[in-house]
């Protein structure tokens, strides 16, 4: 059942897709059938806000860092994600899309974390909420500029998702315009009122962007953007529970309240999976410390180093429902792209899918039927 942990089943692969589920383990009889003898198959993690890893950033990463971090991410559980461009000089942002194009198409065949496009955070983003975002590049999005991420097929093409604040000039129109060429738009780094954030969803808008992060919070008067994400039923808050952007107490309570429509995004930056050192996100130069989060010369925080398998024993140790946090790490964010066919155990599904041990820790991934990773103590 979706949105459940049910008791021993069998799941049937065929070619790269789930073909069966029934309940009971008496099926698993052949020599290519896998017996898990604890612990618990879920769907695979999809993570929607990923500006790089294991020591690479996304815009500046040639065709091998790309792969590395798509080969890696199965280690954490997740199977697909959106590569993530923060603000920057639009020509060099315009550059990387169609360079993204170009490497989802190499690497789609290969059992690796599946790439589902570029999610652009910025540069239509609000100056009073900038946080680690280059200010000299924000923008309007005015009709031009909006017109060079879609009227051009290479660099429509890369995009699955757009991060913008709503209460700029011009943002309701260029939200139609975006939701109409098939890409998906989340709120954030805005100053946005709940009346502007309702007018954002009547346009089209269906997310909120790393929630209470870089945006208006919530008051007994002004419900501002985090009161519209946790009321409006048609917006997905994206949620980083590394416990640091969010505490714990407050992460809970947004499962409690938006639990079946919260995304866990990482918002990880080169430094995820690496050791304390210095790191890039975009143009900026970030450095992370030992118990602390990735900030910039300033201070600010810049992106996180959090990974998706964290995030989901963070919430867990705190008490949250597994069935839950794993609905929110799978089922949600590829719902809020319109990826039916993932994040699910169900028929006609990818067979994308995590074995975890009784301590939440992966095991094993497999990608499209395919083993993508496989832990020392999974044997």
């Amino acid at each position: 059942m979706e949105g459940a942990l049910t008791g021993p089943a069998s799941v049937d692969l065929d070619q790269g897709r789930i073909v069966e589920v029934v309940p009971g383990v008496d099926r698993l009889t052949g020599p290519r059938d896998v017996r898990l003898s604890h612990g618990t198959l879920t769907p695979g993690l999809v993570d929607l806000q990923l500006n790089g890893a294991f020591g690479h950033d996304f815009v500046a990463a040639d065709a091998s860092a790309w792969r590395e971090v798509a080969a890696r991410l199965p280690s954490t559980g997740v199977t697909a994600f959106c590569p993530t461009f923060i603000t920057g000089d639009l020509d060099t942002l315009t550059t990387a899309l169609v360079r993204a194009v170009e490497l989802r198409a190499k690497f789609a065949q290969e059992p690796i974390a599946r790439d589902l496009g570029v999610h652009l955070e910025g540069p239509f983003l609000s100056p009073a909420r900038v946080g680690t975002h280059p200010p000299q590049h924000l923008r309007e999005p005015t009709p031009e500029l909006v017109g060079r991420l879609l009227d051009d097929d290479a660099v429509r093409d890369a995009l699955a998702m757009i991060t913008l604040a709503p209460e700029l000039p011009g943002a309701l129109e260029a939200i139609r315009r975006i939701v109409a060429a098939g890409i998906r738009v989340s709120a954030g780094h805005t100053d946005a009122t709940a009346a502007e954030m309702s007018a954002a969803a009547d346009a089209g808008a269906t997310m909120v962007t790393h929630l209470f992060n870089a945006q208006r919070g919530l008051g007994h008067r002004e419900p501002g953007v985090v009161g519209a994400a946790l009321s409006d039923p048609r917006l997905t808050p994206g949620l980083i529970a590394d416990l640091h952007h969010v505490v714990g107490p407050v992460c809970s309570l947004v499962l409690r309240v938006a639990g079946e429509r919260t995304a866990l995004v990482t918002d990880a930056m080169a430094a995820a999976g690496m050791p304390p050192g210095q790191y890039r996100l975009g143009d900026v130069d970030v450095t992370l410390v030992e118990g602390d989060v990735p900030r910039n010369l300033d201070g600010t925080i810049a992106g996180s180093a959090l990974t998706l398998d964290v995030a989901v024993r963070n919430l867990v140790g705190l008490g949250n429902d597994p069935a839950r946090v794993l609905t929110s790490a799978s089922r949600v964010p590829a719902d809020a792209l319109g990826r039916t066919d993932l994040g699910r155990i169900a028929p006609g599904a990818a067979a994308d899918l995590v074995w975890w041990s009784d301590d939440w820790t992966v095991l094993k991934t497999w990608v499209g039927g395919v083993v993508a990773y496989e832990a020392d103590r999974a044997a």
